[in-house]
C-alpha cells in the first residue's frame, strides 16, 4: 500500500495535538470560556499550509476559524471537515496526569480533548499541511471549520456561523466531523469501526412547579416541590417505546451479520429504499432479544432505539422549615428522528396539570444515509488500515455541531478514525478522567483521514 502520509505529518499530528491541549479552552458554560488561543493557533498552521483562514466571533475571545481549500472539479459539491476547539472541565486533582500538560508517556498523549476533540482538530491540520508539502490538491472544495462553544449551546460557534456566514459554506452538501472510526473491542477478537450516520435530537428542559409557600410545620396540600418530585418521578420511571430509525434498523442488521445472526429473526428489516431521512416506527421487534446476541457490542445502539428524558437536576427552598412557593428540575430530553411529536405529547401527559415545561435547549435529529458514496468511502478508507475490522453504521445517542451545519442543508457523519488497542474504552474518556490517546491511533488517524478525503 502506496503511503501517503510523510514522517512529518505523523509527527506534527502529536505535536498538534499536544499543543492544543495545552492551550486551556475549557468551556464551563455561561459564555465562560476563551477559545481564541487556540483559534490563532490552527490559523498559523493552515497559513503555513498556504490557505487564508477566517477568525471569526460573535462575542470576544470565543473565536472560530473558517478556511477553503479549492477542489481541482469546481461542478462538484464541496465537503465540510468540522472540530470545535473547546472542552470540557477537568480537575487536575482527579487526573493521573495534569489534564492540560499534553504529557506524552509510554506511547499515549494524555490530556483533556486528547479524544474529544483536539486530536482530530490536530489531524486535520496534519494532512493539510502534508498536502501543501506535496502540492496536492482534492478533486472537491474542503471547508474546514474549528469552532467554539460546542460544549455548551453552540451559539457562540456553529451556530453563529451557520446564521452569519452561510456564505463560507457554499456548495457544502456533505459534512464530516465527531464522533465515529474509533476501535470498538468486543471483548471475543472482534474490533468494531462504528461510524456515525445519525444523532438523537436535544430536547433540554426546564420544569416549574408553583404553590403556596407556608411554614414547614403546617399541613399543606398545595405544595410545589411535591408536585415536581411527583412529576419528575414520573418522567425518570417512563419506559418509552421502541422506535426504530433506518440508521439505527441498518446498524442491528450489520452487527447481527458480524455475529452470524438473522436480524429478521427478531423482526428487524432493511428493506431496498430503507434510507434516512425517512423515520421508521417500529413493528413487532424482540430489541431485547437481538441486542443480547450483539454482547457487548449492543452499546453501540441500545441508547438510540427510544426517546430519553432524564431528570438531572433540582432546585428547590432556601431552609428546611419554608415549604418554598416555587420549584425547579432539569431534564436531559433526547429524541430520535421522527419521534418529536411523541416526546411532546409524553411529556405533557408527565408532567401533569401542576408542572409546566419549556425547552431551554433544542437542536434537531439527524439522519444520514448509509449507501451513499461518502459513506462508503469512509469504510474503504478505514479497511484500507485496519482490514481486521468491522464498519459499521451508528446512530450517535448525543449531539454535535453537526446539527447547527444542518440548517445550511448539509448532511454530517461522525467520522474522527482512532485505532485503539484493548483496554481503551473510547466512549468512557469522553468527559472523563485521564483521557489520553495512543500516539500510534493518531498516526492511523490522519492515515485513514487523509485516504478518504483524497478520494472523497
Amino acid at each position: 500500500m502506496a503511503e501517503d502520509v510523510d514522517q512529518r505529518a505523523l509527527d506534527e499530528v502529536v505535536r498538534f495535538t499536544s499543543d492544543l491541549i495545552r492551550i486551556d479552552t475549557t468551556n464551563h458554560g455561561g459564555g465562560d470560556c476563551r477559545e481564541r488561543p487556540a483559534a490563532e493557533y490552527a490559523a498559523e498552521h493552515l497559513a503555513g499550509a498556504g490557505l487564508e483562514p477566517a477568525l471569526l466571533e460573535r462575542t470576544p475571545g470565543r473565536t472560530n476559524v473558517v478556511a477553503r481549500i479549492r477542489g481541482t472539479d469546481p461542478s462538484a459539491d464541496a465537503l465540510l471537515l468540522h472540530g470545535h476547539l473547546d472542552v470540557v472541565p477537568a480537575r487536575a486533582e482527579d487526573w493521573r496526569v495534569h489534564p492540560f500538560s499534553g504529557e506524552v508517556r509510554d506511547g499515549v498523549l494524555w490530556g483533556r480533548g486528547a479524544v474529544d476533540m483536539k486530536n482530530m482538530d490536530a489531524m486535520i491540520l496534519a494532512v493539510v499541511r502534508n498536502w501543501a508539502r506535496q502540492g496536492f490538491r482534492p478533486r472537491r472544495d474542503i471547508v474546514i471549520a474549528f469552532t467554539a462553544d460546542e460544549e455548551a449551546s453552540a451559539e457562540d460557534g456553529a451556530g453563529f456561523l451557520a446564521e452569519r456566514h452561510p456564505d463560507l459554506f457554499e456548495g457544502c452538501t456533505e459534512a464530516i466531523g465527531e464522533s465515529g472510526a474509533f476501535t470498538f473491542h468486543d471483548g471475543s477478537g472482534r474490533q468494531l469501526y462504528p461510524v456515525a450516520a445519525g444523532e438523537r435530537g436535544t430536547a433540554w428542559l426546564k420544569l416549574s412547579a408553583r404553590g403556596r409557600a407556608g411554614h414547614g410545620s403546617k399541613v399543606n396540600g398545595d405544595n410545589a416541590v411535591t408536585r415536581l418530585a411527583a412529576a419528575v418521578a414520573r418522567i425518570g420511571e417512563y419506559e418509552w417505546p421502541l422506535r426504530l430509525t433506518p440508521t439505527v434498523r441498518a446498524a442491528l442488521t450489520e452487527l447481527a451479520a458480524v455475529y452470524g445472526v438473522d436480524a429478521r429473526t427478531y423482526g428487524v428489516h432493511l428493506a431496498p429504499g430503507d434510507t434516512p431521512p425517512a423515520a421508521v416506527d417500529a413493528g413487532p421487534v424482540d430489541i431485547d432479544g437481538l441486542l443480547a446476541k450483539l454482547g457487548p457490542a449492543a452499546s453501540l445502539v441500545e441508547a438510540t432505539v427510544r426517546n430519553s428524558a432524564n431528570p438531572t437536576m433540582l432546585d428547590a427552598g432556601y431552609k428546611i422549615n419554608v415549604i418554598p412557593g416555587e420549584a425547579v428540575a432539569h431534564v436531559d430530553g433526547r429524541c430520535l428522528p421522527g419521534g418529536e411529536e411523541e416526546f411532546l405529547t409524553t411529556l405533557d401527559r408527565l408532567t401533569g396539570p401542576d408542572v409546566q415545561w419549556e425547552f431551554q435547549h433544542r437542536t434537531p435529529a439527524l439522519q444520514a444515509p448509509v449507501d451513499s458514496p461518502t459513506y462508503a468511502r469512509m469504510r474503504a478508507a478505514v479497511e484500507a488500515f485496519a482490514p481486521e475490522g468491522h464498519v459499521v453504521p451508528y446512530c450517535m445517542s448525543g449531539g454535535t455541531d453537526a446539527k447547527q451545519f444542518s440548517v445550511l442543508g448539509i448532511t454530517g457523519y461522525g467520522f474522527a478514525p482512532l485505532k485503539l488497542p484493548e483496554g481503551f474504552d473510547y466512549q468512557a474518556l469522553f468527559h472523563g478522567v485521564d483521557e489520553r490517546v495512543p500516539v500510534e491511533a493518531l498516526h492511523f488517524g490522519v492515515r485513514v483521514l487523509d485516504r478518504f478525503l483524497r478520494n472523497a
